[in-house]
């Protein structure tokens, strides 16, 4: 059964979770690895009797953490209310890395990733010169200070409708389609915790690993204002700066 098939198959049941990405190998299920997918398969299993296929809103990638994301089952088979599935499922995933935040049951027009209208990420930075135990595998640890009021012209300059090739992963697979429209990407650091909250309508392979990688390289450097824009309009990913690493990025928020 194809995605669009499943949209239109009946009821669905929308499950909001959360979850450590330290304990996956990513989102989607993979052989002799530990996913999201899976993992959450499993509870479901032990709950519904039966192993149901789980859609979700995006993939994400290993040491990639989430506080809210959407996924959804049909409704057709579940005995148990949406209202008490949470409960259930959470008896089960205790100690997986995974917690049932919500199960909501929706219409049969509702798709986790089709119905999905923009998302936020946020990118945590630890920048102090000391590495802080508590943010071991949840914040990426930069010890060379990053000034982010002479990085004020890099927010503004991310946002718009634009071509974000040069913030794409080379070989992904939607390089024919790589115009996003960025809505914010706002920066605050509070006691040495830089976080850095990006919201668009889609976003490619990477893009924003790449946009944070390349923003602390230009802090680095002093970059002038208007280098953001003169990289986007070069659209070539030699341009841009290393992508981030994945402990510090987490899925914050899905818009429908």
């Amino acid at each position: 059964m194809t995605e669009f098939e499943n949209r239109a198959f009946g009821e669905k049941i929308a499950l909001t979770i959360m979850y450590d990405g330290t304990f996956f190998h990513g989102w989607q299920v993979q052989n002799n690895a530990k996913s999201v997918q899976g993992t959450l398969q499993d509870g479901l299993e032990k709950v519904l009797g039966f192993r149901p296929d789980v859609t979700g809103v995006s993939r994400t990638d290993s040491g990639v953490h989430a506080n809210n994301y959407v996924c959804h089952i049909l409704k057709e088979g579940v005995n148990v209310p949406p209202e008490r599935l949470a409960a259930a499922l959470n008896a089960h995933l205790r100690d997986s890395g995974i917690a049932v935040k919500s199960a909501e049951l929706r219409d049969a027009d509702f798709h986790a990733r089709y119905s999905c209208t923009a998302k936020e990420y946020v990118y945590k930075i630890w920048n102090e010169r000391y590495a802080n135990p508590f943010y071991s595998d949840r914040a990426w640890f930069y010890p060379i200070e990053i000034d982010i009021e002479k990085m004020r012209f890099a927010e503004s300059e991310f946002v718009g409708t634009h071509d974000f090739r040069s913030f794409m992963t080379k070989g992904s697979k939607n390089e024919d389609n790589t115009v996003r429209t960025v809505k914010y990407f706002n920066v605050k650091k509070e006691d040495g915790l830089m976080t850095i909250s990006v919201c668009a309508d889609g976003f490619l392979y990477n893009m924003v690993r790449i946009m944070v990688g390349t923003y602390v390289d230009l802090a680095r450097r002093g970059a002038a204002c208007g280098t953001v824009k003169e990289i986007i309009e070069k659209c070539e990913r030699k341009y841009a700066g290393d992508t981030a690493p994945a402990q510090g990025l987490y899925l914050n928020k899905i818009f429908y």
